[in-house]
Order: C-alpha cells, then sequence, then structure tokens
C-alpha cells in the first residue's frame, strides 16, 4: 500500500470525515502547501522527524515556526544533540518520503509532539503521505490521532489570523 492510501485507510478508523486531498502541484514545503491549498503558511502543519541520540521523536508545529531545540530537550528531559536524520532514515522510521511525512499511519511507534501554535487556526493542513497530500484537521482530532503531546516547542508569539 502506498503511503497516501496508509494515509486514508488510518483515517477511516476515526469518527471524523477526514479527507486526504491530492493535487497536481507540490505540497512538500510548507510554503509549496500554503499557496497550493491556498491558506497561510501558519495553517500548514509541518511534521519533522528529530533524532536526540538513537531516539526519534515527532514535532508537528505551524508552518510559519521553528522548533527551538533548547525546549524539544527541556520538553523531553534530555541533554543529547538534537539532529535531523537524512531522508533514506527518515522514510525507514515513519514510512513517509520528506515532503510527505505525516504525523500517524507511521511505519513505526514514534514520540510524537503538537505544537500549541497550531491552535490560532480552527483547522492545519497536514501532509498525508505524499509531496501532493494534504489533509484538513483541527488541533484536537490531531491530538487524537496521533496520541501527541501538546507543548510550546517554539517560544514564539503567534499573531491570530483576522
Amino acid at each position: 500500500m502506498n503511503p497516501v492510501e496508509r494515509v486514508r485507510t488510518f483515517l477511516a478508523k476515526f469518527p471524523y470525515s477526514i479527507q486526504v486531498l491530492e493535487f497536481d502541484e507540490s505540497t512538500s514545503t510548507a510554503e509549496d502547501a500554503a499557496r497550493t491549498v491556498g491558506v497561510e503558511v501558519g495553517q500548514i502543519a509541518k511534521t519533522i522527524l528529530f533524532l536526540i541520540g538513537d531516539d526519534p521523536v515527532l514535532v508537528t508545529t505551524s508552518g510559519d515556526q521553528k522548533v527551538s531545540q533548547s525546549r524539544l530537550k527541556r520538553h523531553l528531559g534530555v541533554s543529547g544533540k538534537v539532529k535531523l536524520p537524512h531522508a533514506d532514515l527518515t522514510r525507514e522510521i515513519t514510512g513517509f518520503p520528506l515532503g510527505g511525512v505525516c504525523p500517524f499511519a507511521l511505519k513505526n511507534p514514534v514520540r510524537t509532539l503538537i505544537d500549541v501554535s497550531m491552535q490560532r487556526f480552527p483547522v492545519v493542513y497536514i501532509a498525508a503521505g505524499g509531496s501532493q497530500a494534504v489533509a484538513a484537521v483541527t488541533v484536537e482530532q490531531l491530538l487524537e490521532i496521533t496520541g501527541g503531546e501538546l507543548c510550546d516547542l517554539t517560544g514564539q508569539p503567534v499573531e491570530t489570523p483576522q
């Protein structure tokens, strides 16, 4: 089963009508996805795999925010070096290619952190397994679907959209 279909199948287990949207244009970066979907960059939920030592952790945050490594380490209670794995290792751990990493329907269980920066939007658009697929979810749905932890990993003030 391809990664986009894996996301669809996973979503069908939940009592939501979340649809995977596929486009002809790229959604592989927050900027690309915002342009393709027609929303602001902050409404795109980017999911990044980090390695701290040998331990993977997924962080999903607004596309207009940067994850603070010091906040990430403090939240996790660790002091090791934070690294971004290469594309092959990201695919091996998550089952998704870079530009399509979804925070659920993962190949392997990974601790998932959901950043508070996305709470300013009624819905956010997550990557749905490929570089041309997204799905609209609420932060509450994302927390339930991922079993993730809500936390502040950016520490940046965020403006609520008008």
